[in-house]
């Protein structure tokens, strides 16, 4: 029987590489539910296509455009409350959670709550409330597989030995456009120069937080909630070629590495069919041709998010939202042309200090965090 699946930012780089991959492999996955943040178009189209019987758009100012758009009987719901409800009454068994930003939070916890397993390529989830995430997941016998390639690459190395004879994550970084940039030339960096990625092909957002290194300062995070680390046992590696995804060194020195072409269909497809593996679209590498792999470590002084990472995931807390949405609007700011490139981290680290962390956080301080941090960020760039 296909695996039932809901795509939550169906819309974006990773929902449309995941329909790709399901239309691929309609044996092994059907569609039931689709979910966007804003793009109501492509939407009402992929729910066409895809012939699923309900689908939601965060902005519920889309609602009746989208519900004039969709197929006669498909389910439109709209706002956060109505991606929880698509969630909640879907006949799932499995949800992509890939909506970008915190948005996708109170979705993904849903998922979890009903005990569905999660492909979780929303980084946020685990960064803003990894604390809440994980420890439910494990009371409602939730799976989390990762979808990002480099914790996917550490989930699969993982099955090589015991958690507890883990002793170090290796996380591999492209470098992004700026790898041999000098300092005073990343931080006058245009727009376009932020959004021209040597290797990965991905959403504006994601790409400009690979050129500050903001997403590794994230998946530091991320890392340590998923996998059960302390900070310091996660390391950063500049690999530019981005055939290692990353790695796990066990105790005993062996480190057990997961390579591929940088694809991101691969890691949706594992994620997507797991525990199974079968053939799909992702293209093997080809090993009849001469390669050469480089690894070097990264240079905190101009990439200084990377600090901000290891801070918030040693501080735990409310560390983590803080972080991530001062950084979503320091993005947003750069990309409309309000602060150069080289203020994103410094606003952020500014934000970052300011904040206080709160004792065993639930949801709604987490919230709040995120809605402080906000709000603290419009400041600090107006001041």
């Amino acid at each position: 029987m296909p695996k039932r699946v809901i795509v939550l930012g169906s819309t974006g780089s990773i929902g449309r590489a995941a329909l790709e991959v399901a239309a691929a492999l309609p044996d092994e996955i059907v569609i039931v539910g689709l979910a966007a943040r804003h793009q109501w178009q492509l939407l009402a189209e992929q729910a066409a296509q895809y012939a699923v019987p309900a689908v939601a758009i965060a902005g519920e100012a889309y609602y009746d455009k989208l519900h004039r758009q969709c197929p006669r009987g498909t389910r439109v719901l709209a706002g956060i409350a109505g991606l929880v409800e698509l969630v909640e009454t879907s006949a799932a068994d499995f949800v992509l959670a890939a909506i970008v930003g915190a948005a996708g939070l109170p979705a993904t916890l849903a998922a979890v709550r009903r005990g569905l397993d999660v492909g979780l390529a929303n980084k946020e989830s685990l960064v803003v409330a990894g604390a809440l995430l994980m420890p439910l997941a494990a009371e409602r016998g939730a799976t989390i597989v990762p979808v990002d390639s480099e914790h996917s690459a550490i989930f699969q190395a993982l099955h090589a030995g015991r958690r507890e004879d883990v002793r170090r994550i290796h996380l591999t970084a492209s470098g992004g456009p700026f790898r041999e940039w000098p300092a005073a030339r990343i931080a006058e960096a245009t727009l376009a120069d932020a959004l021209n990625h040597p290797t990965w092909s991905m959403g504006p957002k994601v790409t400009i937080d690979s050129a500050t290194m903001m997403n590794k300062a994230l998946e530091i995070i991320e890392a340590r909630w998923l996998f059960g680390v302390a900070a310091e046992q996660i390391n950063v590696v500049i690999h530019p070629e981005s055939v290692v995804h990353s790695m796990v060194e066990f105790q005993d020195g062996s480190i057990i590495a997961q390579l591929g072409t940088p694809d991101m269909k691969t890691p949706i497809q594992y994620a997507l069919t797991y525990p199974r593996r079968v053939s799909g679209l992702g293209a093997p590498l080809d090993w009849s041709q001469a390669r050469c792999l480089h690894f070097e470590p990264p240079d905190f002084d101009r990439f200084p998010a990377l600090r901000l990472g290891y801070q918030a995931a040693s501080d735990g807390s409310t560390g983590g939202a803080v972080l991530n949405a001062a950084n979503e609007v320091a993005v947003e700011r750069f990309r409309s042309g309000a602060i150069p490139f080289g203020r994103i981290a410094s606003a952020t680290a500014d934000v970052y200090r300011r904040h206080k962390l709160a004792a065993q956080p639930a949801l709604d301080d987490l919230l709040a965090a995120d809605a402080w941090a906000r709000e603290e960020m419009d400041r600090c760039i107006r001041s």
